[in-house]
């Protein structure tokens, strides 16, 4: 893909580790297939998350969803230092309880704000519950491996708990055009039906070649890319549904299977029905 990538591949169900960059490189917009949680603990810059731009400071938790485009911005002149958790959507699905989702901090994160602000008490808490569970994750002994996962549950119910006690506070200091900010909402809201230039446009109330210039210079892709992205990404979560892939292709919103299937094994690095036996496996 020309404006961003797909970074990274989560072999495991969650991975937990530390970072400190003296110099960070320039890094491209990107996304990945699994969540992303970010624990800021030293540098300076902003996130850019979906078109928002959020400076961040010192106990800032930024959260990435799935298939949400993004990229930091930092200054040389600091370091960067943070706790970065990786986990796939399938397993916060699995261990989520009837109406205990574990996955709420996320949808918390896509409906309010992706960077929110830990208080002092608690930001000692989470560190603590992060540090035992890198511990845990690169120590070879006796049921390691479970005990990680069980220290990984543990981590994201107290991390809930907080967002839903208010322990956590939602930052509003976002910067982005709030025109742009309309149109996402409005692909994101009808992914599946014709998403033509025209039709954006006018639903923009933009002319149609600088609504393709603002959407790229606010969120660094185009248009297409991004609508064909997304639609690959909820196409690839449905495969373990037991659907036809077919019926999966026009669902979400192909009208060519043989085109579905070029673009997704571009995004996937493999087909529909290969990767559905991945899955299966």
């Amino acid at each position: 893909m020309e404006e961003y990538e797909k970074k990274g591949y989560l072999l495991q169900d969650f991975r937990v580790f530390r970072l400190k960059d003296a110099v960070m490189k320039e890094i491209p917009f990107h996304y990945h297939d699994f969540h992303k949680i970010i624990l800021f603990l030293q540098g300076k810059g902003d996130y850019i998350i979906e078109g928002k731009s959020y400076p961040l400071k010192p106990r800032d938790i930024i959260f990435v969803s799935a298939g949400e485009i993004h990229r930091p911005i930092l200054s040389p002149a600091a370091a960067y230092e943070r706790i970065v958790i990786y986990v796939t959507p399938d397993f916060l699905e699995r261990h989520s309880r009837g109406g205990d989702n574990l996955a709420a901090c996320f949808l918390q994160a896509k409906a309010g704000s992706s960077v929110m602000h830990v208080t002092p008490g608690k930001t000692h808490d989470l560190l603590y519950h992060m540090d035992r569970l890198e511990r845990t994750v690169h120590e070879k002994g006796f049921a390691d491996e479970l005990y990680a996962e069980i220290l990984f549950i543990e981590f994201m119910i107290l991390l809930n708990r907080s967002l839903l006690e208010h322990e956590i506070e939602e930052s509003h200091e976002a910067d982005y055009n709030p025109k742009i900010q309309a149109l996402l909402q409005f692909i994101n809201e009808h992914l599946f039906e014709e998403l033509s230039i025209d039709v954006l446009a006018r639903e923009a109330y933009m002319s149609k070649h600088y609504m393709m210039r603002r959407f790229k210079a606010e969120t660094g892709y185009s248009i297409h890319q991004y609508i064909i992205s997304k639609r690959l990404l909820h196409a690839r979560s449905l495969l373990s549904e037991g659907l036809p892939v077919t019926q999966i292709c026009y669902d979400c919103g192909f009208r060519d299977y043989s085109a579905f299937s070029r673009a997704f094994k571009e995004m996937f690095h493999m087909t529909p029905r290969e990767s559905r036996n991945l899955r299966k496996r």
